[in-house]
């Protein structure tokens, strides 16, 4: 190996120099092949084989900036275990990751995560899908989803992994079924047909509508099973758990009550709370409709039925970080939901009910208080076991409802998304959109919405055992699109890819 720097050809070869690695990898010049590209991008006077890999095959930044990073992960976490194998420092992870995101995922688990999917990351990688802040990609039966900062140096915000439709041997999921109400656009079945394949789903619903739905029911298609014993296929009317969605019903019934003079969202919440009380006595309303009051959850999420808070979760809520700082925060709604029952005499559920769901025509919506059973047409929820086939995920329900106990079908969610914003005065409509704080990712946070403002849309994930949902409006067109699966898998992208084949979103 020569120690002087050598100059790139006029049309260099990014396939050529990864032969070139993998070549001195095996003559044993170096024991991993991170190694081996390190070496090689500072031969041609690179610093690393990402910077290599901007100068010869990849566009400016911010161009190609998430494939780079999600390929120097891939790299560089495929040798995981080896003999020779060193983990990332803190400082490497660092220039890799930005700081919100290790604060979340701690550096020493990030790198426990990413070792022990080695042998997937050793197999050949499959870019999907490539945008300037986001990348898609499979490897080894695993799906790869990164996103990057807007700002240099494009650092990773976000990373999923989860196993793709490659591990299913269910026969049971071998021939899915369709079923559509009104008239889905042919690029929506397509969707619908390549991620259940890809996702390896039971059950799949999308949906969308916009402001003329006082004319036209949303469109659905819904494919593959509610339940697979005995076979239930899915159909259009079936109920899923919407998880956090929820927390956008229970935002506005908040909003509701603030515009009937019940509650002012810069008083602290302890001003309305009867049956429990927040450690910290400044936390206002407004600080928990945008996770900013630093509530923590010491209790569970899920049961077999719904407990009162207090016995959930005790008389105090703790604070678990500062105030006035983004903490996602399911006690925070907890504290909601009781805020409301409190003010109102009624149950959380009741109110919610009574004030969004019945003037928005959310007649399939509900809040069971244990499992529902299947003659309410609701889905069971499934996991893949190790050997490939599907087992019901469990029938709990969340213990809170107001941060993730609504039931519905995918059309009375496009209800919502479509029309809100009618139950309320136009001040507090704009208000909860608005942008309060950030999360990590660069999405803003309203009062409960989740804000993309690059893209112009708003909407929220959810995810629980043996399920997940996804609700995303476009606000320049009134467009709500819901993505809703029985196997707890990130429902959000399947919705993008929706968004971007109608054109609603380049």
């Amino acid at each position: 190996m020569s120690d002087q720097p050598r100059s790139l050809p006029d049309q260099p070869s990014l396939r050529y120099l990864k032969l070139e690695a993998k070549r001195r990898l095996s003559a044993g010049e170096f024991t991993i092949l991170h190694e081996a590209q390190l070496a090689i991008a500072r031969e041609h006077g690179f610093s690393s084989w990402s910077s290599l890999r901007q100068a010869i095959g990849v566009p400016a930044e911010p161009e190609g900036s998430a494939s780079v990073q999600l390929n120097w992960l891939m790299s560089r976490f495929a040798d995981a275990g080896g003999p020779a194998w060193t983990a990332p420092t803190d400082e490497e992870l660092h220039e890799h990751f930005t700081d919100r995101f290790l604060s979340v995922i701690t550096p020493e688990r990030l790198v426990r995560t990413l070792s022990g999917r080695a042998e997937q990351l050793r197999d050949e990688v499959v870019f999907t899908s490539v945008e300037p802040l986001r990348v898609r990609a499979q490897a080894g039966g695993m799906q790869f989803e990164a996103a990057v900062d807007p700002a240099e140096p494009h650092r990773v915000c976000g990373l999923r992994i989860y196993p793709i439709g490659g591990r299913v041997t269910d026969g049971r999921v071998a021939a899915p079924s369709t079923a559509t109400f009104g008239e889905p656009p042919a690029a929506v079945l397509e969707v619908a047909d390549q991620a259940f394949d890809e996702l390896g789903l039971v059950g799949l619903v999308l949906s969308a509508g916009d402001g003329s739905l006082s004319q036209a029911e949303p469109w659905v298609v819904a494919r593959g099973w509610a339940d697979l014993e005995p076979a239930d296929p899915l159909r259009p009317v079936h109920r899923f758990p919407a998880y956090s969605i929820t927390k956008l019903i229970t935002a506005t019934t908040v909003l509701r009550l603030v515009a009937d003079g019940m509650v002012d969202l810069d008083r602290p919440a302890n001003e309305y709370l009867d049956t429990v009380r927040l450690a910290d006595d400044e936390v206002t309303v407004e600080d928990l409709l945008s996770h900013q009051g630093g509530i923590g959850a010491g209790f569970g999420m899920f049961a077999e039925r719904v407990p009162d808070l207090a016995d959930l979760a005790g008389p105090v809520l703790e604070s678990e970080g500062p105030r006035g700082e983004f903490r996602y925060s399911n006690a925070g709604y907890a504290a909601l939901g009781q805020l409301v029952a409190d003010l109102a005499g009624q149950s959380y559920a009741e109110v919610a009910t009574r004030l969004v769901l019945q003037p928005l025509g959310m007649t399939t919506s509900f809040f069971p208080s244990s499992w529902p059973g299947p003659s309410a047409d609701t889905v069971t929820g499934y996991a893949l076991a190790d050997d490939g086939t599907f087992e019901p995920a469990g029938e709990l329900v969340c213990t809170v409802p107001a941060a993730g106990g609504l039931w519905a079908t995918a059309a009375d969610l496009v209800r919502f998304g479509v029309s809100w914003a009618s139950v309320l005065p136009g001040e507090l409509a704009h208000a909860a959109l608005t942008p309060h704080c950030s999360r990590p990712g660069g999405v803003q946070v309203g009062l409960g919405w989740h804000i993309n403002v690059a893209s112009n849309l708003a909407g929220h994930p959810g995810g629980g055992i043996g399920g997940a949902t996804s609700l995303v409006v476009a606000l320049d067109c009134g467009q709500a699109h819901v993505a809703m699966t029985n196997r707890r898998v990130p429902a959000e992208p399947v919705n993008g890819r929706v968004i971007r084949a109608l054109g609603v979103m380049s």
